[in-house]
């Protein structure tokens, strides 16, 4: 410990400043970043068994259309039996994999990612996920391998991704700096001077 030259009394250090660390080692938000993890994978966990039971069910019908491998044909022809029915199962297309865009970024969990990184990573994947469940299909009967499925399944996962994903990094990360600030301080107010007691003479 060092000591002042003049008094010889202890140097006292400067005072630790409060806050100095980034908020990503703060405890609070490591458990709250372990809770959105941990629920996202429950979450995601759910949906691929649903996934996988609607698709991958056997179905039951009189006839069955040929396989479609040429891009676009199939939303051609939903189009073609009118604006309702197209919106039906277009909206289908859509909808199977669009949870993956949302689940898949938060179970890995990154809050600091990089925009268009994560939307390709997650498209990738959701790209993926469906044409494995396209392959799974050839197997199944009354199932039908369509590639615009595979098309709608992906732009579903990039459409969720983009819609809800950077807002909710966003605001996490607001939640998680607002909850890591230390307490600001006030200042003890001024005091005045210290009273004075005016000295009484002693009487002779």
């Amino acid at each position: 410990m060092q000591r002042d030259s003049r008094t010889g009394e202890p140097r006292r250090g400067p005072a630790p400043l409060l806050g100095r660390g980034s908020w990503r080692d703060q405890p609070h938000s490591t458990r709250t970043w372990r809770t959105v993890r941990v629920s996202a994978g429950v979450l995601l966990a759910a949906h691929l068994a649903f996934v996988a039971w609607f698709a991958l069910r056997p179905l039951d019908v009189p006839w069955v259309v040929p396989p479609n491998l040429h891009p676009l044909a199939g939303i051609r022809a939903d189009l073609a039996l009118g604006w309702q029915e197209a919106a039906r199962r277009i909206g289908e297309g859509l909808a199977l994999l669009a949870p993956l865009g949302v689940l898949l970024p938060m179970v890995h969990g990154r809050p600091h990612a990089f925009p268009l990184g994560s939307l390709i990573r997650t498209a990738l994947a959701g790209a993926l996920i469906s044409l494995g469940i396209e392959l799974l299909q050839t197997g199944v009967p009354g199932q039908v391998v369509d590639i615009d499925s595979l098309l709608l399944n992906t732009a579903g996962v990039a459409l969720a991704h983009l819609a809800v994903v950077p807002a909710a990094r966003h605001a996490l990360r607001r939640r998680t700096e607002r909850r890591g600030r230390p307490p600001v301080r006030q200042e003890e107010p001024a005091q005045g001077l210290t009273p004075t007691i005016p000295r009484v003479g002693i009487a002779p």
